[in-house]
């Protein structure tokens, strides 16, 4: 099968895009645009390298509720952007818990805190523990944990299949990955402005009521995921049963948050 609905990326103003659908049991059921071409991830980095912090979870090198990351934070803090750290620096701005501070330098120092426990590199770590598994071979960590990530749709095809029926996790962890950590927190989501609340899970944003956003209006309020500053994103809708994957190398700006909801709004009503 093949989805017409994954066309509309060729009229993205893009240089390059590509966008492929996977079923929760791995079925791929379309994909369009250079699948295998390799794209800067930047922000949707973090859920992959949240599924890592929740395999060093499960092999008891850190517990969710240990102190990491600044005075009174923990794992499960910095995998919610829930740590009190800025945005792009390392310095404390609230009080952990208080408010949903998006943060690169939480997801920084979350990679140092689990490559100390596990005595590894964060990337090897990652690889090793995510990649390699699931046979991401075009996939690769080049530097910071938050947006260095590099990939192409048929591997995060693997990983959005990966988290849809766990083999890696437990499911109970990925339940969890995709509950509301904090519930009622209010704050930024990047490119969207104030949310109240700012609804996370564990290093994936969960949609609930949020309004504007980057899915599309037809998207469940369960549906969780990441979009990067670089032009890309990954979806799961549990209801609709299916992931979608995009991926661009244009900068996220006005142009994606009119044709994200769009293409996402299309292949929604061609899967039903």
């Amino acid at each position: 099968m093949s989805l017409s609905s994954l066309a509309l990326i060729e009229n993205w103003p893009v240089p390059t895009a590509a966008a492929g659908v996977v079923r929760a049991d791995g079925t791929v059921v379309g994909t369009h645009g250079p699948a295998g071409h390799r794209f800067p991830l930047a922000s949707v980095t973090k859920p992959l390298a949240a599924y890592a912090a929740l395999v060093a979870y499960e092999e008891g090198a850190v517990d969710l509720d240990e102190p990491a990351g600044p005075a009174g934070s923990t794992v499960r803090h910095l995998l919610a952007h829930t740590s009190g750290l800025a945005f792009d620096e390392h310095r404390v701005t609230a009080p952990p818990g208080e408010r949903r501070l998006y943060s690169n330098a939480g997801f920084e120092q979350l990679g140092d805190h689990i490559a100390k426990a596990a005595d590894i590199p964060f990337a090897e770590y990652l690889r090793q523990a995510v990649l390699e598994p699931l046979g991401m071979t075009a996939t690769s960590l080049e530097g910071s944990p938050a947006k260095d990530g590099v990939s192409t749709v048929e591997d995060l095809l693997r990983f959005a299949a990966e988290v849809q029926a766990p083999r890696l996790l437990d499911p109970r962890t990925v339940a969890e990955a995709m509950t509301v950590q904090y519930p009622g927190t209010k704050g930024v989501l990047p490119g969207y402005g104030h949310q109240n609340p700012n609804d996370w899970g564990l290093g994936f944003e969960i949609r609930d009521g949020k309004s504007p956003h980057w899915t599309g209006s037809s998207s469940s309020p369960r549906t969780f995921g990441h979009f990067g500053q670089s032009g890309t994103f990954l979806w799961i809708d549990p209801d609709a049963g299916h992931a979608c994957v995009a991926l661009a190398d244009r900068a996220f700006g006005p142009w994606a948050a009119e044709v994200w909801p769009v293409l996402t709004d299309a292949v929604l009503a061609e899967l039903r």
